[in-house]
């Protein structure tokens, strides 16, 4: 029997991930799935926890490599209309996992309502940027954040709320596989000077950070109190490159894949770092980017 027999509408296999991830690299998943709800979500699940099928959650890939030889399991991702609406109660609004942070971000300034400008510029989707916590420079979506509604490896439908649901730099206390939909507390404002702000955010970025280039956004979390772009630049290894994945010039957190980069060039550029920068400052830095091996 099929193991996913029933379920062959959403299911492809040898999937390329590559195509799937901001950086463009990877190889193929086993299984690539794309529920349309969360009664075929949870259905998905048993089936592979009845056949043993390792489990992995994408998002819009933004903060994702893929080694190159791909994924021994089932890839899961949250795209269907399902997963992408958006709600409005009063001053809240709750978004399904797959909303594109950029979509939502432009639908509550047109409806004046303000608490997510932070995250201006940050791609990714509703259910990773809860999952680490995403932000900058301006605040984070924690602080907006009320409540999740989350599946576990059982494929049991639960909610968490604040104060439980805990948010800390690049990382939140959730422990379910899945996040189904946040519901975020905004703030009523007025339309055009919440899409000033996100202009005015958007030049910060790009004036600081190489947009128009390959790449996966920071590579590590900032040590606490220190600028891990910063350190990288002092140990002098800004342009450091190996194989197609070089150290920007712009800003050193950000690793670009240029034409035949590899994801273990990416990887063995990381691993060179880290090790230089451990010797310049007796830190060892965390990863802030997802690593699929």
């Amino acid at each position: 029997m099929n193991i996913f027999s029933g379920l062959e509408k959403i299911v492809e296999t040898k999937h390329p991930l590559a195509k799937e991830t901001w950086y463009g690299l990877g190889g193929p998943a086993d299984y690539f799935i794309k529920p349309q709800d969360t009664e075929q979500l949870a259905l998905v699940v048993k089936r592979c926890n009845e056949n043993r099928i390792p489990i992995y959650v994408l998002g819009y890939g933004s903060n994702l490599l893929v080694c190159d030889e791909g994924v021994r399991g089932a890839v899961i991702q949250f795209k269907s209309d399902y997963f992408s609406q958006i709600k409005f109660v009063k001053e809240q609004v709750i978004a399904g996992a797959g909303v594109e942070l950029s979509r939502l971000l432009l639908t509550c300034a047109k409806k004046g309502l303000s608490g997510l400008e932070p995250l201006t510029g940050i791609p990714g989707s509703v259910g990773g940027a809860v999952r680490m916590n995403s932000g900058g420079n301006f605040g984070d979506i924690g602080t907006v954040v009320e409540s999740v509604i989350l599946m576990d490896n059982d494929g049991k439908v639960s909610e968490k709320k604040k104060p439980e649901l805990q948010f800390d730099y690049r990382q939140t206390n959730i422990t379910a596989k899945f996040i189904l939909e946040a519901k975020i507390n905004m703030t009523a404002g007025d339309p055009e000077q919440i899409t000033k702000t996100i202009k005015e955010n958007w030049v910060y970025k790009k004036n600081n950070q190489p947009l128009n280039t390959i790449n996966s956004g920071c590579i590590f979390k900032n040590p606490r109190g220190l600028s891990a772009g910063a350190m990288i630049d002092r140990t002098g290894l800004k342009g450091l490159q190996i194989g197609g994945a070089i150290v920007s010039e712009k800003h050193a957190n950000f690793f670009i894949a240029q034409k035949g980069c590899t994801s273990r060039d990416v990887m063995r550029l990381i691993e060179l770092v880290k090790e230089k920068v451990q010797k310049q400052f007796n830190v060892e830095l965390e990863l802030e980017i997802e690593i699929w091996k």
